[in-house]
Protein backbone atom coordinates (compact mmCIF):
# COMPACT_ATOMS: atom_id res chain seq x y z
CA UNK A 1 0.00 0.00 0.00
CA UNK A 2 2.51 2.43 0.89
CA UNK A 3 4.21 1.54 -2.56
CA UNK A 4 0.60 2.40 -4.69
CA UNK A 5 0.98 5.72 -2.20
CA UNK A 6 4.08 7.08 -3.16
CA UNK A 7 3.75 5.77 -6.52
CA UNK A 8 0.40 7.75 -6.83
CA UNK A 9 1.91 10.64 -6.12
CA UNK A 10 4.46 10.56 -8.61
CA UNK A 11 2.34 10.49 -11.25
CA UNK A 12 0.04 12.97 -10.37
CA UNK A 13 2.34 15.98 -9.74
CA UNK A 14 6.07 14.80 -9.41
CA UNK A 15 7.54 14.43 -13.29
CA UNK A 16 5.84 17.81 -14.24
CA UNK A 17 6.90 19.74 -11.04
CA UNK A 18 10.25 18.56 -12.17
CA UNK A 19 9.95 19.61 -15.65
CA UNK A 20 9.17 23.30 -14.54
CA UNK A 21 11.91 23.11 -11.84
CA UNK A 22 14.56 22.36 -14.45
CA UNK A 23 12.62 24.41 -16.92
CA UNK A 24 12.99 27.70 -14.44
CA UNK A 25 16.56 26.71 -13.81
CA UNK A 26 17.46 27.27 -17.17
CA UNK A 27 15.90 29.86 -17.62
CA UNK A 28 17.92 31.82 -15.10
CA UNK A 29 21.38 30.05 -16.13
CA UNK A 30 20.87 31.26 -19.35
CA UNK A 31 20.46 34.79 -18.40
CA UNK A 32 23.14 34.91 -15.90
CA UNK A 33 25.32 33.51 -18.10
CA UNK A 34 24.68 36.64 -21.06
CA UNK A 35 26.53 38.89 -18.22
CA UNK A 36 29.20 36.50 -16.83
CA UNK A 37 30.55 35.97 -20.62
CA UNK A 38 30.29 39.78 -21.46
CA UNK A 39 32.36 40.44 -17.83
CA UNK A 40 35.21 38.00 -19.17
CA UNK A 41 35.27 39.27 -22.61
CA UNK A 42 35.90 42.93 -21.29
CA UNK A 43 38.54 42.01 -18.20
CA UNK A 44 40.93 39.93 -20.77
CA UNK A 45 40.21 41.64 -23.91
CA UNK A 46 43.08 43.60 -24.24
CA UNK A 47 45.14 40.21 -23.78
CA UNK A 48 43.41 38.80 -27.03
CA UNK A 49 46.14 40.64 -29.89
CA UNK A 50 47.82 39.40 -32.52
CA UNK A 51 50.68 37.65 -30.74
CA UNK A 52 48.63 35.04 -30.43
CA UNK A 53 48.47 33.35 -33.53
CA UNK A 54 45.54 31.85 -35.69
CA UNK A 55 46.96 28.04 -35.57
CA UNK A 56 47.46 28.56 -31.29
CA UNK A 57 43.94 30.30 -30.78
CA UNK A 58 42.52 27.15 -32.97
CA UNK A 59 44.20 24.56 -30.86
CA UNK A 60 43.14 26.40 -27.59
CA UNK A 61 39.57 26.62 -28.15
CA UNK A 62 39.54 22.81 -29.21
CA UNK A 63 40.99 22.06 -26.09
CA UNK A 64 38.32 24.69 -24.51
CA UNK A 65 35.27 23.52 -25.92
CA UNK A 66 36.53 19.91 -25.49
CA UNK A 67 37.08 20.81 -22.15
CA UNK A 68 33.21 21.35 -21.68
CA UNK A 69 31.74 18.40 -23.43
CA UNK A 70 34.22 16.39 -21.03
CA UNK A 71 32.43 18.27 -17.96
CA UNK A 72 29.09 18.34 -19.32
CA UNK A 73 29.54 13.95 -19.96
CA UNK A 74 30.75 13.66 -16.98
CA UNK A 75 27.52 15.45 -14.97
CA UNK A 76 25.34 13.59 -17.18
CA UNK A 77 26.93 10.11 -16.13
CA UNK A 78 27.17 11.40 -12.47
CA UNK A 79 22.57 11.93 -12.89
CA UNK A 80 22.56 8.84 -14.72
CA UNK A 81 24.10 6.64 -11.91
CA UNK A 82 22.57 8.48 -8.92
CA UNK A 83 19.18 8.48 -10.81
CA UNK A 84 19.39 4.39 -11.65
CA UNK A 85 20.74 3.52 -8.06
CA UNK A 86 17.89 5.39 -6.42
CA UNK A 87 15.29 3.66 -8.60
CA UNK A 88 17.02 0.55 -7.18
CA UNK A 89 16.97 1.74 -3.94
CA UNK A 90 13.47 3.16 -3.52
CA UNK A 91 11.89 0.00 -5.17
CA UNK A 92 14.06 -2.29 -2.88
CA UNK A 93 14.30 -0.74 0.34
CA UNK A 94 11.24 -0.99 2.36
CA UNK A 95 10.06 2.53 3.58
CA UNK A 96 12.59 4.27 1.70
CA UNK A 97 9.56 5.59 -1.19
CA UNK A 98 7.21 6.59 1.48
CA UNK A 99 10.18 8.51 2.90
CA UNK A 100 11.46 10.51 -0.41
CA UNK A 101 7.75 11.31 -1.48
CA UNK A 102 5.33 10.93 0.78
CA UNK A 103 6.87 13.37 3.54
CA UNK A 104 8.05 17.09 3.28
CA UNK A 105 11.19 15.99 2.28
CA UNK A 106 10.26 15.80 -1.14
CA UNK A 107 10.34 19.00 -1.47
CA UNK A 108 14.23 19.07 -0.44
CA UNK A 109 14.49 16.78 -3.26
CA UNK A 110 12.87 18.65 -6.08
CA UNK A 111 14.37 22.12 -5.16
CA UNK A 112 17.39 21.02 -4.44
CA UNK A 113 19.13 21.44 -8.15
CA UNK A 114 17.52 24.77 -8.53
CA UNK A 115 18.79 26.38 -5.32
CA UNK A 116 22.13 24.74 -5.97
CA UNK A 117 22.38 25.80 -9.68
CA UNK A 118 21.75 29.39 -8.06
CA UNK A 119 24.50 29.23 -5.37
CA UNK A 120 26.88 28.11 -8.01
CA UNK A 121 25.95 30.29 -10.72
CA UNK A 122 26.03 33.29 -8.11
CA UNK A 123 29.34 32.47 -6.45
CA UNK A 124 31.52 30.88 -9.59
CA UNK A 125 33.30 34.03 -10.24
CA UNK A 126 34.62 33.90 -6.57
CA UNK A 127 35.97 30.29 -6.14
CA UNK A 128 38.65 28.22 -7.67
CA UNK A 129 38.21 26.44 -11.22
CA UNK A 130 38.46 23.26 -9.17
CA UNK A 131 36.00 23.82 -6.70
CA UNK A 132 33.66 24.70 -9.07
CA UNK A 133 33.95 21.65 -11.37
CA UNK A 134 33.39 19.69 -7.94
CA UNK A 135 30.47 21.60 -7.44
CA UNK A 136 29.09 20.90 -10.99
CA UNK A 137 29.63 16.87 -10.18
CA UNK A 138 27.82 17.54 -7.07
CA UNK A 139 24.87 19.07 -8.90
CA UNK A 140 24.81 16.34 -11.86
CA UNK A 141 24.21 13.83 -9.00
CA UNK A 142 21.49 16.07 -6.65
CA UNK A 143 20.04 15.88 -10.41
CA UNK A 144 20.23 12.68 -10.41
CA UNK A 145 18.30 12.02 -7.45
CA UNK A 146 15.55 14.39 -8.28
CA UNK A 147 15.14 12.68 -11.72
CA UNK A 148 14.59 8.98 -10.12
CA UNK A 149 10.83 9.06 -9.83
CA UNK A 150 11.16 9.73 -13.89
CA UNK A 151 12.41 6.61 -13.43
CA UNK A 152 9.56 5.34 -11.82
CA UNK A 153 7.16 6.85 -13.95
CA UNK A 154 8.24 5.95 -17.38
CA UNK A 155 9.40 2.36 -18.76
CA UNK A 156 13.14 1.36 -19.21
CA UNK A 157 12.38 1.33 -23.08
CA UNK A 158 11.32 4.63 -22.97
CA UNK A 159 13.84 6.21 -21.32
CA UNK A 160 16.63 4.63 -23.33
CA UNK A 161 14.53 5.46 -26.14
CA UNK A 162 13.89 9.05 -25.37
CA UNK A 163 17.75 9.38 -24.18
CA UNK A 164 19.48 8.23 -27.65
CA UNK A 165 17.05 10.49 -29.72
CA UNK A 166 18.33 13.79 -26.94
CA UNK A 167 21.74 12.55 -27.67
CA UNK A 168 21.66 12.40 -31.33
CA UNK A 169 19.67 15.70 -32.16
CA UNK A 170 22.00 17.32 -29.49
CA UNK A 171 24.88 16.12 -31.26
CA UNK A 172 24.04 17.52 -34.22
CA UNK A 173 22.44 21.04 -32.96
CA UNK A 174 25.95 21.25 -31.20
CA UNK A 175 27.81 20.99 -34.09
CA UNK A 176 26.11 23.33 -35.96
CA UNK A 177 26.26 25.70 -33.48
CA UNK A 178 29.72 25.51 -33.07
CA UNK A 179 30.39 25.35 -37.26
CA UNK A 180 27.98 27.91 -38.37
CA UNK A 181 29.96 31.05 -39.38
CA UNK A 182 25.73 32.82 -38.97
CA UNK A 183 25.11 34.60 -35.83
CA UNK A 184 22.39 33.13 -33.71
CA UNK A 185 21.19 35.84 -31.44
CA UNK A 186 18.33 36.51 -33.34
CA UNK A 187 17.17 33.45 -32.56
CA UNK A 188 18.43 32.81 -29.34
CA UNK A 189 16.59 35.78 -28.34
CA UNK A 190 13.01 34.39 -30.05
CA UNK A 191 13.91 30.94 -28.12
CA UNK A 192 14.21 32.69 -24.42
CA UNK A 193 10.86 34.48 -24.91
CA UNK A 194 9.27 31.36 -25.93
CA UNK A 195 10.86 30.37 -22.85
CA UNK A 196 8.89 32.79 -20.98
CA UNK A 197 5.56 31.74 -22.66
CA UNK A 198 6.00 28.05 -21.85
CA UNK A 199 6.85 28.66 -18.35
CA UNK A 200 3.48 30.12 -18.13
CA UNK A 201 1.63 27.47 -19.53
CA UNK A 202 3.32 25.16 -17.70
CA UNK A 203 2.51 26.58 -14.82
CA UNK A 204 -1.42 27.21 -15.84
CA UNK A 205 -1.34 23.67 -16.99
CA UNK A 206 -0.51 22.30 -13.31
CA UNK A 207 -3.99 23.69 -12.94
CA UNK A 208 -5.96 22.59 -15.84
CA UNK A 209 -4.54 19.31 -16.38
CA UNK A 210 -5.12 19.66 -20.17
CA UNK A 211 -3.92 16.79 -22.40
CA UNK A 212 -3.90 18.89 -25.38
CA UNK A 213 -1.78 21.62 -23.66
CA UNK A 214 0.57 19.19 -22.59
CA UNK A 215 1.30 18.60 -25.10
CA UNK A 216 1.49 21.61 -27.34
CA UNK A 217 3.82 22.33 -24.19
CA UNK A 218 6.33 19.04 -25.07
CA UNK A 219 6.75 19.86 -28.77
CA UNK A 220 7.19 23.65 -27.66
CA UNK A 221 9.61 22.46 -25.69
CA UNK A 222 11.97 20.42 -28.08
CA UNK A 223 11.66 23.00 -30.33
CA UNK A 224 12.75 25.55 -27.79
CA UNK A 225 15.51 23.68 -26.34
CA UNK A 226 16.90 22.54 -29.76
CA UNK A 227 17.14 25.96 -30.37
CA UNK A 228 18.67 27.47 -27.33
CA UNK A 229 21.46 24.25 -27.73
CA UNK A 230 22.58 25.81 -31.06
CA UNK A 231 22.58 29.33 -29.67
CA UNK A 232 24.45 28.24 -26.37
CA UNK A 233 27.44 26.52 -28.35
CA UNK A 234 28.08 29.75 -29.99
CA UNK A 235 28.10 31.61 -27.34
CA UNK A 236 30.00 29.29 -25.50
CA UNK A 237 32.78 29.23 -28.44
CA UNK A 238 32.47 33.20 -28.53
CA UNK A 239 33.21 33.18 -24.73
CA UNK A 240 36.97 31.74 -25.54
CA UNK A 241 40.12 34.11 -25.37
CA UNK A 242 42.97 32.67 -26.53
CA UNK A 243 44.58 35.41 -23.75
CA UNK A 244 42.38 34.21 -20.88
CA UNK A 245 44.46 33.00 -18.45
CA UNK A 246 44.26 28.87 -17.31
CA UNK A 247 41.87 29.27 -14.13
CA UNK A 248 39.65 31.63 -16.11
CA UNK A 249 39.28 29.54 -19.01
CA UNK A 250 38.77 26.76 -16.73
CA UNK A 251 35.41 28.49 -15.19
CA UNK A 252 34.13 29.48 -18.39
CA UNK A 253 34.58 25.70 -19.38
CA UNK A 254 32.39 24.13 -16.46
CA UNK A 255 29.89 27.51 -16.83
CA UNK A 256 29.76 26.21 -20.48
CA UNK A 257 29.48 22.37 -19.51
CA UNK A 258 26.54 23.71 -16.80
CA UNK A 259 24.53 25.60 -19.85
CA UNK A 260 24.95 22.54 -22.12
CA UNK A 261 23.85 20.16 -19.64
CA UNK A 262 20.79 21.73 -18.71
CA UNK A 263 19.99 22.36 -22.21
CA UNK A 264 20.31 18.40 -22.78
CA UNK A 265 18.45 17.69 -19.27
CA UNK A 266 15.50 19.81 -20.38
CA UNK A 267 15.05 18.13 -24.27
CA UNK A 268 15.49 14.68 -22.53
CA UNK A 269 12.35 15.30 -20.40
CA UNK A 270 9.98 17.24 -23.19
CA UNK A 271 11.24 14.35 -25.60
CA UNK A 272 10.03 11.51 -22.64
CA UNK A 273 7.26 13.59 -22.32
CA UNK A 274 6.40 12.87 -26.07
CA UNK A 275 6.84 9.73 -26.64
CA UNK A 276 7.54 8.14 -23.29
CA UNK A 277 5.43 4.95 -22.16
CA UNK A 278 4.45 5.26 -18.73
CA UNK A 279 4.25 1.95 -16.19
Amino acid sequence: MKMLAFEKFIRESRSLALNNCVLVTTFWLSSYQCHFGSYKMQDNRFMNTAAATAASTDVGLRAYMLGVYNHMTTALLLTGFFAFATKWAVLNVAGLGQLMYGTPLKWVIMLAPLGMVFWLSARINSMSATKARNLFYVYGAIMGLSLASILLVYTGASVARAFFITAGAFAGLSLYGYTTKRSLSAMGSFMVIGLFGLIIAMVVNIFLGSTQLEFVISVGGVLIFAGLTAWDTQRIKSMYLAGDSREVAAKKSIFGALTLYLDFINMFLFILRLFGNRE
